[in-house]
């Protein structure tokens, strides 16, 4: 059995948060809204790198803090959250994990309850991770709430999870078609002239672009400036070198977002995928977050975005 767990994630030291504080860390907060359908309103909860973090209860426990990751196709939790919630792995079975840099084997562990607000989600099979970077406890896959609304509004510091009534964008927003491949959001955009196929990756600190991307903006006479080298260290534990590159604006829709960098190197999943030889991007928080408001509509298979006002 394969998993794919797409987030790209630097190497930091990891604290766990649970109910209590430790080490001066507040815990994150839960506040459930009475509604007429089950809604969930929470702090945002961005970490160290920029992630949205989302407070999330394993059998009862917790919270734990969780990255809402629209990139990844399977839930994970650190064997240091796991061990502090008495969860004992399933020594008979390990399962194939497919990061961005590449693959390992990892053992699962079963969950009967995953909550989220008034969300429940039972008898899940979870991986174990050794980290998930940037203070976080694990990760949230989105496939999980395949009928969902999520909206993040990044100025106030809030994110909303609501079942999906198939509503239209609101006022001053953009909306871009969405398709789910792999399990992931995918939309068209557009590195200055060039279009791309990308991915939205909440999961991913920073934005990646395959070496046909690169090519073809250098073709375009779109040159890169402040060229640096970076490696990308992805959730497997295996590193790749990139280019990291100032480029022209990223375009969705109506949604323009200037002085962008992209790393740019031909990563393990793009082969995976078959990107190879046309132009792919992931896009990461380092773009997603200069956004005011970030809504997925999983019903209307829809982003809608506003951009800050300046």
């Amino acid at each position: 059995m394969r998993l794919s767990l797409v987030a790209l994630l630097v190497v930091v030291t990891m604290r766990v948060a649970m109910a209590q504080s430790t080490g001066g860390e507040t815990a994150a907060t839960e506040v459930v809204v009475a509604a007429p359908e089950p809604k969930y309103v929470a702090p945002t909860l961005r970490d160290r790198i920029g992630r949205i973090w989302a407070p999330v209860f394993v059998d009862g426990q917790g919270p734990l803090r969780l990255v809402l990751d629209t990139g990844a196709s399977t839930s994970a939790l650190t064997h240091m959250a796991a061990d502090l919630l008495a969860l004992d792995p399933d020594r008979t079975r390990k399962v194939t994990l497919r990061g961005v840099t590449g693959t390992t084997s990892v053992p699962v562990v079963k969950v009967r309850k995953l909550e989220i607000g008034d969300f429940l989600t039972e008898n899940q099979r979870i991986i174990l991770v050794d980290d998930a970077f940037g203070g976080a406890d694990g990760v949230l896959a989105t496939r999980a709430l395949h009928d969902r609304r999520i909206v993040v509004e990044f100025r106030k510091d809030r994110i909303e999870i609501t079942r999906s009534k198939g509503q239209v964008a609101p006022p001053g927003f953009a909306t871009i078609p969405v398709r789910f491949d792999r399990q992931v959001p995918w939309v068209d955009a557009y590195v200055g002239p060039v279009k791309v196929k990308a991915l939205i990756d909440t999961g991913a600190q920073q934005t990646l672009g395959n070496l046909a991307l690169r090519t073809a903006l250098l073709e375009a006479r779109r040159r890169g400036l402040d060229p640096r080298n970076e490696d990308v260290i992805g959730v497997t534990g295996e590193v790749q070198e990139g280019v990291n590159l100032a480029v022209p604006p990223i375009r969705l829709g109506d949604v323009r977002v200037q002085n962008a960098r992209i790393n740019f190197l031909n990563l393990h999943i793009f082969g995976h995928w078959r990107m190879l030889d046309e132009p792919a991007l992931l896009i990461g928080m380092d773009v997603i977050g200069v956004l005011d408001t970030f809504i997925l509509d999983y019903r209307r298979r829809e982003l809608q975005l506003r951009t800050r006002a300046n």
